[in-house]
Order: structure tokens, then C-alpha cells, then sequence
């Protein structure tokens, strides 16, 4: 059974303080001592060190001085440890479930060339290991985890909606609207609970003042600073979720691919949250969101470890969109929980971690707009079949945006260490965050620009008339063992040996 001061560590460091104050009241003896003065009582040693209650003055329960990044990494693990056992545990039984019902991704020689069919569903394991993981995080009394708040109740909605969506299209096609929808639901939950609405507050600020800052009056209503932080912080919420959804969506590619980065993603956003964990004072330990995004990305990481064996090529199972959804959504959340005060910085050195996603999704839609074809139309141009041609095979692609990703969050985790402990000023993690973006804008550009290019030249002189997409040829410069020009495949996820079945485009 937990002691008292693990369960409630603030009376321990209440009944300190009151110890030592207690030390330094002269209480008289009856003449002890000389006429006029009054003997002290001797008094035990402090019970709480010097840091610890310089903290609780300020307002804080929980600081530095009292865990460490390894002692919330340890008081946590068994998160880890749950997650990726009911997800490697789980996964053959979904995949024969799949199969039963016919859930399946039958072989196709005109289209895709694996040898026999691989059943979806392979995120609905993903699902029960997280919700385990996370039902196990209730129970952590001890330690690190029995002091913060738990897992609120928004994020366990938005999981279960977001999982429910990607399931309904895997299983009955759901119509694309619909499949935006309940993202948006997903979305929604998290602005209930105030799960980053203050997002932008560090850009903000600066422009519109503190949140008390009254910007504007009509009548008895006034707009303050804070109600701008608020509704922009929404928009970005509902935008952030969409975007990283579909795009850890369309990077479902190749076997193992998504889940691979996603585990990346998922070490080097613990990172940071290990980090803010310890460096940072809390104020409010049940309010606090610091056990929240240790625990989120723990659930993440051990779940997609779970599931990779079954899905490293050849792999036996595919995520499908129930997955690739779901991991995007964890991913975005896990984002956003960095800006929980307003720390703007935190969460583009998040987006940093981000990047490999975020580029190919650029690519997508550039080149698409420029081709005036719908975004949901596919092609064989994303970042993992260019590499794919490029190095000659699916483990290699894996591998090489499997070191692409890792280095992103390298440089991700750097400057947010760097703004965490004050080494550096906020304005260079805000630069180097809109290099990289603003680089990565560029080659999309460039790319849809050159194939849009190159399909014009290819095109016989009567064919005019004929859609811009048709066929989208790639350069030679892509490989130098690659054919001069490599016709787009439709479909191209379930175009190659060893490609995973994503269902987006």
C-alpha cells in the first residue's frame, strides 16, 4: 500500500514547513534561562529540503529538485511495458479476425503484387494497446505518476473517435466527408478540455498583449487578448489534427514504414516531455499536463513497437486507416500538449520532429494543384517511392526514411532542450523552424513544377487534350539505376512487393 506522502507529497512538504517555522519560535521554560530571555526548544533537522519549499512558496508542488527526467522515465514505464505487450500480444488475433470477415487486401496482378492476401486492422491492435496502456496510467499511485494529474477525458474520446473512423473506412469505404467529420469530432474533444488552445499564445503575445488585455469593446462585451489566443488555438487544433492525420495517412506506404517513424517520433517527443517534466516547476500537479505527455507518448511508442514485427516486411498485416489515423492523432496531440503554457517554440520544434510527414504531404498537394486533379487522386510520386526507385528496394526506402525521420528529431529534441533550459533565445528556434519549413515548401514546388514540366514534353502534340496527371513521369536524375522516366502508377500503395495498403492516396 502507497504511503501518504507518495499519494499526497504537498501535506509532507505543508508539515515541513510548518516544522521549520515551528524551530524558530522561543517558547519560555520558567526561568531556565536568564531574566528576560526565553529558552528555544530544540527542534529536529528540516523535513523538507530548502529547494523543495522554495518551490512550494512560489506555487510550486513539483520541481526539479524533487524527480528527475529517469525517475519519471522509470515511474512511467510500465505504461511502455503494457502497451507493447497487448499490442504484439493482441495482433495476430485481429489479423485472424480480419481474415474471417474478409477485411483483406486480395492480390491484384495489374495493380499490386504481393502473392497473397494481408488483412487490415492492423490498428485496431494499435487501439486496444494504447487504451490498455493508458488504463494502466489510472492505477500508477507511486512516484512521479502518482503526483500529476491523469489522462483527461478528452484525448480518451478523441482516440476512440478517431479510431471508430479510420475503422468505418476500412471496413465500409466511408465517404471522404464523413471521414473528415469525425476527425473533426476527434478535434473538438480536445478543445473542450482546453487541449491546446493556447498553442499560438507564444506568437501572440507579443502583438496583442497578456490575455487580461482588453483589445476591443462593444457594449457590455469586451474581446481581451485572451479570447484571440483562444479561438486561433482552436482553429489550429482542428487544423493540426486533420493535417497530421492524413498525413501519417499517406505516408502509409510501405511495410512498416508508418509505424517505424512513428516510433521516431514518439522517443524524441519523450524526450521533450522528460525534459519540460523535470525542468520546469509545476504549479498545479493535477492540472498539469506533464504526466499526460509522458504517458501519451509511452502508450505510442510501445503500441507501434508491438506491431512492427508483424508489419516489417514482408509484412503479414497492414495498419490501415484505422492506424495511420490513429497514430497521426497521437502524434498531434502529443504536439500540442507542448505549448500547455503558451510555449509556441516547443511546439514547432515538435513540428520539426514532424517534418518527414509534413514533407510529403506538401509534396502531394502541390503537385496535385498543379496538376488540376483532385487531392484524393493518387499517383506514385510520394517521398517513399522515390526513394524506393532510388535505392532499389523496400527495406532499403524503410531504412533510409526510417534515418531521414531520426534525424529530424535529433534536431527537434536539440532545440527544445536548447529553449527548455534557456540556452538559446526563442527567436532562433523559430528561425531555424521556418528554414526548414520554408525549404521544404521549396522542393515541393519544385517538384510538382519539374514533373508538371516533364508529363507536358512527354505528351505526344494531339493529346492536348488529355488530364495532366496522365501519365506523370519521373526524371532520371531521381536514380542512376532507374529507367529515364517511370510511368505513375495508380493506386501506389498496392503497386510494389512489400507496399503497405493505405487507403488514402
Amino acid at each position: 500500500m502507497p504511503s501518504l506522502t507518495a499519494v499526497h507529497p504537498w501535506l509532507h512538504a505543508g508539515f515541513g514547513a510548518f516544522v521549520n517555522a515551528c524551530a524558530n519560535l522561543p517558547i519560555g521554560l520558567g526561568g531556565a534561562g536568564p531574566a528576560g530571555q526565553a529558552d528555544a526548544i530544540p527542534m529536529p533537522p528540516p523535513l523538507v529540503d530548502p529547494p523543495v519549499l522554495r518551490a512550494v512558496e512560489d506555487g510550486a508542488l513539483i520541481s526539479s529538485a524533487s524527480f528527475g527526467a529517469l525517475e519519471f522515465l522509470n515511474g512511467y514505464a510500465g505504461v511502455f511495458i503494457v502497451a507493447f505487450l497487448v499490442t504484439l500480444i493482441s495482433t495476430p488475433f485481429v489479423r485472424r479476425l480480419a481474415i474471417e470477415m474478409e477485411i483483406i487486401d486480395k492480390p491484384n496482378e495489374a495493380r499490386k503484387q504481393h502473392k497473397y492476401p494481408i488483412a487490415y486492422l492492423g490498428g485496431f491492435a494499435v487501439f486496444l494497446g494504447v487504451m490498455a496502456a493508458i488504463a494502466y496510467s489510472y492505477a500508477i499511485v507511486d512516484g512521479p505518476g502518482g503526483s500529476l494529474g491523469p489522462m483527461p477525458l478528452s484525448i480518451v474520446i478523441g482516440i476512440i473517435a478517431i479510431t471508430f473512423t479510420g475503422l468505418a473506412d476500412d471496413v465500409w469505404g466511408w465517404d471522404p466527408r464523413l471521414k473528415i467529420a469525425g476527425q473533426l469530432v476527434a478535434a473538438a474533444a480536445l478543445a473542450v478540455q482546453d487541449i491546446g488552445t493556447r498553442v499560438a499564445e507564444g506568437v501572440l503575445a507579443p502583438l496583442f498583449g497578456e490575455p487580461q488585455t482588453v483589445l476591443l469593446t462593444l457594449g457590455p462585451v469586451a474581446l481581451q487578448s485572451g479570447d484571440v489566443f483562444y479561438w486561433t488555438g482552436t482553429a489550429l487544433i482542428a487544423l493540426f489534427v486533420l493535417g497530421g492525420c492524413n498525413a501519417m495517412n499517406l505516408i502509409d506506404g510501405l511495410d512498416g514504414l508508418c509505424s517505424g517513424t512513428a516510433a521516431i517520433q514518439a522517443t524524441a517527443l519523450l524526450a521533450i516531455a522528460l525534459l519540460m517534466a523535470a525542468g520546469t516547476p509545476i504549479a498545479d500537479p493535477f492540472e498539469s499536463l506533464a504526466g499526460v505527455r509522458i504517458v501519451l507518448c509511452l502508450a505510442l511508442l510501445g503500441a507501434v513497437l508491438g506491431f512492427l514485427p508483424w508489419n516489417f516486411n514482408p509484412a503479414v498485416i497492414f495498419l490501415g486507416d484505422c492506424g495511420s489515423l490513429l497514430i497521426g492523432y497521437l502524434v498531434v496531440v502529443s504536439i500540442l500538449m507542448l505549448g500547455e503554457q503558451g510555449d509556441t517554440h516547443l511546439v514547432f520544434a515538435g513540428l520539426i520532429i514532424f517534418a518527414l510527414p509534413i514533407m510529403d504531404t506538401a509534396l502531394a498537394i502541390l503537385r496535385r494543384k498543379l496538376a488540376g486533379v483532385p487531392m484524393s487522386t493518387a499517383d506514385a510520386n510520394h517521398i517513399h517511392h522515390i526513394v524506393k526507385r532510388a535505392v532499389g528496394g523496400v527495406k532499403r526506402a524503410v531504412f533510409t526514411l526510417y534515418a531521414i525521420s531520426f534525424s529530424f528529431g535529433i534536431l527537434g529534441v536539440v532545440l527544445g532542450a536548447l529553449a527548455i533550459e534557456k540556452l538559446v533565445r526563442l527567436r532562433i528556434v523559430y528561425a531555424v523552424s521556418i528554414v526548414l519549413f520554408g525549404a521544404i515548401a521549396a522542393i515541393a514546388l519544385k517538384v510538382a513544377l519539374r514533373s508538371r514540366w516533364q508529363a507536358h514534353l512527354e505528351q505526344p502534340a494531339d493529346a492536348t487534350a488529355m488530364p495532366a496527371l496522365a501519365p506523370v513521369l519521373v526524371p532520371s536524375a531521381v536514380s542512376s539505376t532507374a529507367p529515364s522516366a517511370v510511368p505513375a502508377v495508380i493506386e501506389p500503395q498496392k503497386s510494389d512487393p512489400g507496399a503497405s495498403t493505405a487507403s488514402t492516396p
